[in-house]
C-alpha cells in the first residue's frame, strides 16, 4: 500500500540534469550562494507586521521569521484531501506555514512598545484579538503538537491554554466566543494514540469506475490515493470540538469528535456553526468537495438544526461561473445575534443552462424553525454581503465570462428585492470606488463603518495613470455619487489600517514613499498632522540608488501597454550604454481592450526584493523590465486563448522595441522569465519568437493536454478546444526552442495544473531535440520556493546563467 508520508533524510545536494551543445549530463551539486549583496539581503531580518486592536487602542507588532532552513522543510510531511499536514504538530506543513517569532503591544496614543515575554526560541502563528480587544490568542509550536496561548496586552505576559493538542490540519483551529471569555478550538481526540501503520502489503488493487455519469475535474493535487490515505486523513483531520475558557477552568466537549473543516460561533454566543465531512471520500477531488454536512449545534454540543447536507461535488462543470447544488457560502449575519445567511444556485449550478434568477440569497434566523427567507434574488454568481446595520447592507454579483461586477443596497428588514447601486467592470482599476470601510463589531464581526450623516464609508486604491492613491470617501447609498474625505498625498502611498475614532477622523495608516520604507503613523483630518508610531528602517538599502520608471508603448495592434523599467544604481545611459536586460512578465485575460491598456505608475510605492526575486539581477549590472503587459484580449465575444500566440508575441516585440529605442537595452543581449503562468508564457516566446538571447521558466505547466478540463482563464475543455490546447502548448514545438533554456521546478509543487511532471516531460522533449537546457529540482520544494537554501541556490541559478547567455555571451550571428 502507498502511503503519502513523505520522510526523507536532510537533502545535501539540488538535483539537476544539463545539456551543453551535444553533451548530457547529471549532477550532484551542492547548494550554492548567490553573488553578494544578494546573500546579504536574503538574511535581513524582515520587516513586522502589524494588526490594530478592535477596541482601537493598541497595535500588536509580530516579528517575522526569515527564510527558514531546508532542515524545516526536510520533517515529514503528509499529502492528504488537497492538505498538507505536518505530521509532528498537526498543523499544516512547513512549507505552507509563514511563523512569527515575537509580539510587542504599540500603544496608539505613543510611547515606547512593549514587548511580550514567550518562551526561548518561540514561533507561533494565527494571532486573534479577542471581540474587547483585551487579550491575543495564539498557536504555539511546541514538539509534540500545537498550544493554544492567550496574550493580555495590559499586563503583556502570555500564558497556556491547553496542551499541545491544537488540531490546525486545515489551518483555522480556533474561534473566540463574542463575550471574549473563551474559545471554541478544535483539538485532536484524548487519547488518540498512534497513527495507523500504512506500510503493510496491499490489501487488492485500486478500482475507480465511471459508468457514464458526466464528472469533469480540473486538475487537482496531493488527493488522497488508497485505503491508507483514507486511514491517515481520518487520523489526523478528526477534531473534538472544545470550549476553553481564558481562566483555565471548566474546558468542555461540544459533541463527539468528527472531521471538521469549519467551526464558527455565532454573534449572541449560543452557537456554532459547523461543517463537517463525511464519507465515502474520493480520489479525484479535495476534501472541501467531499460530502458534508452543516450544522449548527449549541454551546453544549447539542444539534439544533441542519442546514445543508451535501452529497460528493465531483461533477461542478467546468466553467468559472459554475457551482454545485444546495447551499453555499454558508456564515452568520454579522450585525444579528444568530441568523444564517446562504446562496443557492438557481440554474443547477451550470451557467450555460439559461436562467433569470442565477443564484438566490437566503435568510434564517434562531431558532432556525421557520421557512428561510429570500434576501436577493440576482442575475449573476454571488460574490458576498457587507453588513452595516439593521436596514443596509451591500450584495455583490460577478460573472466571469464578462467580467461584469454588479453592487446592490438591499434593507435586511425587508428582504427580497435590493437596488442596484453599481455596476462595473472588475478588472477596470481607474473607475474602482473601492470597498466599504469595515472593522469588528462589539462580537468581533466586521460590519460597515457609516459617516456621521449616514453615507458609507468607502476606501480603495485609488489607481490612476499617475499611481495608485489609496482614499478615504463617502458613498451616497441613493445616489451612488462619493465624495473624498481624504487622498494620500502626491508622491506618497498612505492606506488606513483602522479608524480611531465615531467619526472617522482620527486614522492609523500606513505610508511609504519611493525612499522609505513603510511605517505607521496616526494620521488627524481636522487637524492635517500625523503623527509616527512605528520607525522601521530600509531592509536593503543596497539598492537604494536604483532608479525606476513607467515606461507605455503601443502594441501593433493598438493596444496601449505599460512596464516598470528599473536600472540599476550609478547607471548613466550616456556614460555606460546599453545593458543586459531581463524581462520578467505574467500574462493576464480581459475582454475589453481598453481595461487591458490602463495604466498605474508605481513610482510611490516602496519597493526591495525578497525571497527569489528577480529584482536582484539589478546588484548585478542588469536592467530590469518589471511586469511588462501582456494581456490576452478576447473580443466581440471571442475566447482570449484562440489568439494566445499572436497576443503574446505581439505584446513581447513592442516591449524590445520600447527598451531597445529608450538606449538602455541591446536588442542583442535581452532575456525573458517567469513564475508559473510566466515560466509557460516564456517556453512560449522561444518556441515562436527569436527575441529573447535567453529564457528562465519557474514551476511552469507546458503541455496543456495533462489539464484538459481547463487552465488559469480558460473555461473550455481540451476536447472543445483542441486546437487551443495544442496552439498554447510549447510542449509540441519544443523541436522550435533554439534559445538556451533554464527550467526550474519544486520537487513538491503543490499548485493545480504545475505539477512537476510539467518541467520533467519538457525537459525530456527539449533534451531528445537537441536545445541547450538546463533542469533544476529544488527538493522538498512547493510551487514557491521558500528554503534558505533553495532561494539562495535559484537566484545562483539565474545569475550564472544569464551571465554565461546574455551579459558575457558574444553577438549572435546574422540570420
Amino acid at each position: 500500500m502507498r502511503h503519502r508520508l513523505l520522510a526523507r533524510a536532510l537533502p545535501a545536494f539540488v538535483l539537476l540534469a544539463a545539456v551543453a551543445g551535444p553533451a548530457m549530463a547529471q549532477e550532484a551539486l551542492t547548494y550554492q550562494q548567490p553573488p553578494s549583496p544578494i546573500a546579504d539581503i536574503l538574511d535581513t531580518k524582515p520587516t513586522p507586521s502589524s494588526s490594530l486592536s478592535p477596541n482601537r487602542t493598541t497595535l500588536a507588532l509580530f516579528d517575522r521569521s526569515n527564510l527558514p532552513p531546508i532542515a524545516e522543510l526536510a520533517e515529514p510531511m503528509l499529502r492528504l484531501g488537497g492538505y498538507r499536514i505536518n505530521p509532528r504538530n498537526n498543523g499544516q506543513a512547513n512549507s505552507r506555514v509563514s511563523w512569527l517569532t515575537g509580539l510587542s503591544f504599540q500603544p496608539v496614543a505613543g510611547g515606547e512598545a512593549r514587548a511580550v515575554q514567550l518562551p526561548a526560541n518561540a514561533r507561533f502563528l494565527s494571532p486573534s484579538w479577542s471581540p474587547d480587544g483585551s487579550k491575543v490568542a495564539l498557536l504555539m509550536d511546541a514538539p509534540t503538537g500545537l498550544e493554544l496561548w492567550v496574550v493580555d496586552v495590559a499586563t503583556a505576559r502570555a500564558s497556556k491554554l491547553t496542551e499541545a493538542r491544537v488540531n490546525a490540519a486545515t489551518g483555522s483551529a480556533f474561534d473566540w466566543t463574542p463575550d471574549s471569555a473563551g474559545l471554541v478550538v478544535r483539538l485532536t481526540p484524548q487519547g488518540r494514540g498512534a497513527a495507523p501503520d500504512v506500510s503493510r502489503p496491499p490489501a487488492g488493487p485500486i478500482v475507480a469506475e465511471s459508468m457514464g455519469r458526466v464528472a469533469p475535474a480540473r486538475t487537482y493535487q496531493d488527493l488522497l490515493s488508497d485505503a491508507g490515505d483514507e486511514a491517515l486523513f481520518d487520523h489526523y483531520f478528526t477534531s473534538q470540538l472544545t470550549y476553553v475558557p481564558i481562566n483555565g477552568r471548566g474546558a468542555r466537549d461540544l459533541g463527539a469528535p468528527a472531521v471538521y473543516l469549519g467551526a464558527s460561533v455565532s454573534p449572541d454566543g449560543r452557537h456554532v456553526l459547523t461543517t463537517t465531512v463525511k464519507r465515502p471520500y474520493s480520489y479525484v477531488v479535495p476534501a472541501g468537495l467531499f460530502p458534508s454536512e452543516t450544522r449548527v449545534i449549541d454551546l453544549q454540543g447539542r444539534a439544533v438544526h441542519q442546514v445543508a447536507d451535501l452529497p460528493l461535488r465531483d461533477n461542478v462543470p467546468t466553467p468559472f461561473d459554475a457551482v454545485a447544488p444546495g447551499p453555499r457560502s454558508i456564515q452568520w449575519r454579522a450585525d444579528a445575534p444568530a441568523t444564517l445567511v446562504w446562496t443557492e444556485a438557481q440554474d443547477g449550478g451550470d451557467p450555460r443552462t439559461p436562467s433569470e434568477v442565477r443564484d438566490r440569497v437566503f435568510m434564517l434566523a434562531a431558532p432556525f424553525n421557520a421557512q428561510p427567507t429570500t434576501l436577493i434574488d440576482l442575475n449573476e454568481r454571488y460574490g458576498g454581503i457587507t453588513w452595516g446595520d439593521a436596514d443596509t447592507a451591500l450584495v455583490t454579483s460577478r460573472w466571469f465570462n464578462t467580467r461584469h461586477e454588479t453592487r446592490y443596497v438591499i434593507d435586511p428588514s425587508n428582504p427580497g428585492t435590493g437596488r442596484v447601486l453599481l455596476e462595473r467592470n472588475y478588472q477596470d482599476q481607474y473607475n474602482n470606488p473601492g470597498s466599504p470601510l469595515t472593522e469588528p463589531n462589539a462580537q468581533g464581526f466586521n460590519v460597515a463603518r457609516f459617516a456621521a450623516d449616514g453615507r458609507l464609508l468607502m476606501t480603495g486604491p485609488g489607481a490612476t495613470r499617475e499611481g495608485e492613491y489609496p482614499f478615504l470617501a463617502a458613498m451616497d447609498l441613493n445616489t451612488g455619487q462619493s465624495e473624498r474625505l481624504w487622498t494620500s498625498a502626491t508622491g506618497e502611498y498612505e492606506s488606513i489600517v483602522g479608524v480611531l475614532d465615531d467619526g472617522a477622523r482620527r486614522l492609523v495608516t500606513r505610508r511609504e514613499t519611493k525612499n522609505d520604507p513603510a511605517n505607521l503613523f496616526v494620521r488627524d483630518l481636522n487637524a492635517a498632522t500625523t503623527t509616527p508610531l512605528t520607525h522601521f528602517t530600509d531592509p536593503a538599502p543596497q539598492l537604494a540608488g536604483v532608479s525606476r520608471q513607467l515606461i507605455t508603448y503601443t502594441r501593433a495592434d493598438g493596444v496601449q501597454l505599460s512596464g516598470t523599467l528599473y536600472l540599476p544604481a550609478g547607471y548613466d545611459k550616456d556614460r555606460d550604454g546599453p545593458l543586459p536586460l531581463v524581462m520578467w512578465a505574467y500574462p493576464a485575460e480581459f475582454t475589453d481592450a481598453a481595461v487591458a491598456g490602463q495604466v498605474v505608475d508605481t513610482a510611490n510605492r516602496f519597493v526591495r526584493p525578497g525571497g527569489s526575486s528577480h529584482l536582484f539581477l539589478l546588484t548585478q549590472g542588469y536592467a530590469v523590465l518589471d511586469d511588462p503587459s501582456m494581456p490576452i484580449i478576447g473580443k466581440d465575444g471571442a475566447e482570449p486563448n484562440d489568439t494566445y500566440i499572436e497576443q503574446l508575441t505581439a505584446s513581447a516585440e513592442a516591449a524590445v522595441n520600447a527598451v531597445v529605442e529608450l538606449g538602455v537595452a541591446d536588442r542583442d543581449r535581452i532575456a525573458v522569465g517567469g513564475h508559473s503562468y510566466g515560466a509557460f508564457m516564456t517556453a512560449n516566446l522561444l518556441a515562436h519568437t527569436d527575441l529573447f538571447r535567453t529564457g528562465i521558466a519557474r514551476s511552469g505547466a507546458y503541455n496543456r493536454t495533462l489539464t484538459p478540463f481547463g487552465f488559469q482563464a480558460e473555461q473550455r475543455t481540451y476536447w472543445e478546444a483542441p486546437e487551443t490546447y495544442n496552439e498554447m502548448s510549447p510542449f509540441a514545438f519544443a523541436n522550435r526552442v533554439n534559445e538556451p533554456i533554464l527550467l526550474i521546478h519544486g520537487e513538491a509543487d503543490d499548485n493545480s495544473g504545475t505539477f512537476p511532471v510539467q518541467s520533467e516531460r519538457f525537459y525530456a522533449a527539449l533534451k531528445g531535440n537537441g536545445a541547450q537546457v538546463r533542469y533544476v529540482v529544488l527538493p522538498l520544494e512547493a510551487h514557491g520556493y521558500r528554503a534558505r537554501e533553495s532561494v539562495g541556490h535559484t537566484l545562483w541559478e539565474t545569475v550564472r546563467w544569464l551571465d554565461q547567455y546574455v551579459k558575457n555571451a558574444p553577438p549572435r550571428a546574422a540570420e
